[in-house]
């Protein structure tokens, strides 16, 4: 028998059980994709899940969080409202209660909103105010002193004009962390598209095995691995029966549908200048835009316009028609087990398609903190407790009681 593919589990691990508890915080924390990794890591090590602080301002991704991971402390609302003071300054008095409310953690993970820092982004490219947010990551740190902080972000954020990377980094060691950055190629880790991300990884010093850095425990990419192509990744999704607009494909206007008819009879995958909006003919770099995708190469980076052939590369290589959700949740290496849409009768949560492809688009590949954090376990940087001595130790922590009141 081949090894189970590991997309097509329907079935959710119990990641709540375990010996002992990985305690994490994670910011930013979109739909849970950097926890959902975690969470895989964790379970292969027989350890729980313990996330005792999730935050996202927006409300469609935050009860997308909530849904697969129940028993998280999960909040809708700005990270600076939990994180508000400057950086090197005495904690504030929301601070305090953050840290009360949390306690003690080992990882604290997070995605800082990274589109003022893209190249698609013209309009405050490098200079975008939400730039700073990457900073609330540093002062988190400074209040929680996890034994592990990953940042993740685009490329182009080390372009920033405030320099937040290079900030934080200097920050972070003042706090007494070892701190590295990479470009990760998530090609490499079993992501069937091409999608490279900017990872500052800070380990605390005394959290830090003899013998290792924190550039050492950031080497996690296979580079012997073969890439996974979108057959591996879709291909048993072709043919499947929708139970909701999950596997359904939007509908393309008239002229897009002559645009996808016309890639399928003459059998070719770049959509010639003159079939084009005038807007997209003369000379261009965009050959993606209105192509249609390989079933033998991997996927182009997914965005959140996966279900328009406008917006990318995004038709299917098999059928006329643009990627559905279902298969760009499987291209970012999100598992069936994970639900972006509830089917049952009674849902607990209502979103709309375009919500859901925002979600997704927007969502980073859970085999990249799977990886990082099986690294960060092989090489005994998170040290877990189990929950007896846990609880003992939060019993001695505990503030007396007054009984005279």
């Amino acid at each position: 028998m081949g090894e189970r593919h590991p997309l097509r589990a329907k079935r959710r691990p119990k990641f709540e059980e375990g010996f002992g508890s990985l305690r994490v915080v994670d910011l930013f924390a979109g739909c849970g994709g950097l926890t959902l990794g975690i969470a895989q890591a964790a379970r292969k090590h027989d350890v729980s899940l313990d996330v005792r602080l999730a935050v996202d301002f927006e409300a469609a991704p935050t009860k997308v969080f909530k849904a697969n991971f129940p028993k998280a402390n999960v909040r809708q609302g700005a990270v600076e409202s939990y994180f508000d003071g400057d950086l090197g300054a005495p904690l504030t008095a929301q601070e305090t209660e953050t840290l009360s409310m949390v306690g003690e953690v080992e990882l604290l993970i997070g995605g800082p909103p990274c589109q003022g820092h893209s190249n698609l982004n013209n309009h405050t490219r490098r200079d975008d105010p939400k730039n700073r947010l990457y900073l609330r990551m540093a002062r988190a740190a400074e209040v929680l002193r996890p034994s592990v902080v990953v940042i993740e972000n685009v490329l182009a954020v080390v372009n920033d004009k405030q320099q937040v990377v290079s900030r934080a980094i200097v920050h972070l060691k003042k706090l007494g962390y070892d701190v590295a950055t990479s470009r990760i190629d998530l090609l490499k880790l079993g992501v069937a598209q091409t999608r490279k991300r900017h990872i500052l990884l800070a380990v605390r010093e005394d959290a830090l095995p003899f013998g290792f850095s924190a550039a050492d425990l950031l080497k996690i990419e296979d580079h012997n691995a073969a890439p996974h192509d979108l057959r591996w990744a879709i291909g048993d999704l072709l043919d499947v029966r929708p139970k909701s607009f999950f596997d359904e494909a939007a509908v393309p206007n008239a002229d897009n549908q002559r645009r996808m008819k016309y890639l399928f009879d003459n059998d070719v995958h770049n959509l010639p200048n003159e079939e084009r909006p005038k807007c997209h003919q003369g000379k261009h770099n965009y050959t993606a835009m209105y192509g249609r995708l390989w079933w033998d190469r991997p996927s182009q980076t997914i965005t959140s316009g996966f279900a328009t052939m406008g917006r990318g590369r995004f038709v299917h290589p098999g059928v006329p028609r643009c990627l559905t959700a279902h298969e760009a949740a499987r291209i970012q290496g999100f598992p069936d087990y994970f639900k972006f849409v509830d089917e049952r009768v009674k849902p607990r949560y209502e979103l709309t398609h375009t919500e859901v492809q925002i979600i997704i688009g927007n969502a980073v590949p859970p085999p990249l903190t799977e990886a990082l954090t099986s690294r960060l376990f092989d090489a005994d940087v998170l040290q877990v407790k189990d929950d007896a001595s846990q609880q003992l130790e939060d019993d001695f922590a505990a503030p007396a009681v007054d009984l005279a009141c």
